[in-house]
């Protein structure tokens, strides 16, 4: 082996360590977390104590929790909704269409991404409070599809930006209608990122605390609120196993869309 050749061989040798490092650091919370899920300890230890199911029983026969996580799936799956629907048409009229005050309009769809929740959540606060949208469950949806929409417009528009127009066109050409077109040609193509971007904004609406906090009244009590409102008063593995549920259906339904979604801007 010459020695140029054992150098290149010496940098991707520690490129791997370093990569393998910084998986495992991203990686140890959430081993620690699924792993304190089963054990027998009334509270979170690692290496656990013991292995047991009690943890998952009590989630999932606890009725407040179980009411909680069907309000953040009913809430997230509406939010996700409207922000697909209203980030994929926003999406359309950036990449397609020149139009004055473009960069302004663009900067202002995608400005929750840049402003802290605190300050989103107080502003959503006062503004529903004076159109009484405040503690109700319109309100909530109408925050999250806020926080969420820029998400879809980004994704939606990576899978725009490598969409030929030619092909749309030839579409029209042949007495396809717009919105024909666009059902059975643009929708097509850009599934991918359609879908990449309904599920980030899936799973931060799920996970949105800091705003909801804001904005959910007494009967409205998503599952980050209770769990933020049990990990102040006792540390019981309970959310462990909660979190550990959470990991998995994220894992089963999330990373396929994600995968397919790289895939396809590889092409």
């Amino acid at each position: 082996m010459s020695g140029e050749a054992a150098s290149h061989e010496a940098r991707l040798n520690m490129l791997r360590v370093v990569n393998t490092v910084i998986l495992i650091y991203l990686l140890a919370p959430i081993i620690v977390v699924v792993a304190t899920a089963f054990g027998t300890s009334p509270y979170p230890v690692f290496p656990p104590v013991g292995l047991t199911l009690k943890w998952f029983d009590r989630f999932l026969s606890n009725p407040d929790l179980v009411r909680s996580t069907e309000l953040s799936a009913a809430l997230s799956f509406v939010s996700t909704l409207c922000a697909t629907t209203i980030g994929t048409l926003a999406a359309l009229a950036l990449v397609r269409h020149r139009f004055r005050a473009k960069v302004v309009i663009s900067a202002l769809l995608l400005s929750p991404i840049l402003f802290p929740t605190i300050v989103l959540g107080l502003a959503l606060l006062v503004a529903f409070t004076r159109i009484g949208l405040a503690q109700t469950f319109a309100g909530l949806v109408a925050a999250h599809t806020v926080l969420i929409t820029p998400f879809v417009i980004r994704l939606v528009m990576a899978s725009l930006a490598d969409l030929d127009g030619s092909i749309e066109e030839a579409a029209r050409n042949l007495g396809s209608g717009r919105l024909r077109t666009f059902f059975l040609i643009t929708l097509p193509i850009i599934r991918p990122g359609l879908l990449a971007g309904a599920l980030f904004g899936f799973i931060i609406s799920f996970d949105e605390l800091v705003v909801t906090l804001f904005l959910a009244g007494p009967g409205l009590q998503t599952l980050p609120i209770r769990i933020f409102s049990s990990i102040e008063y006792s540390s019981d593995p309970t959310i462990s196993a909660i979190s550990s549920c959470l990991i998995a259906t994220w894992i089963i339904f999330g990373v396929p869309v994600y995968m397919r979604f790289l895939a396809v801007q590889r092409a």
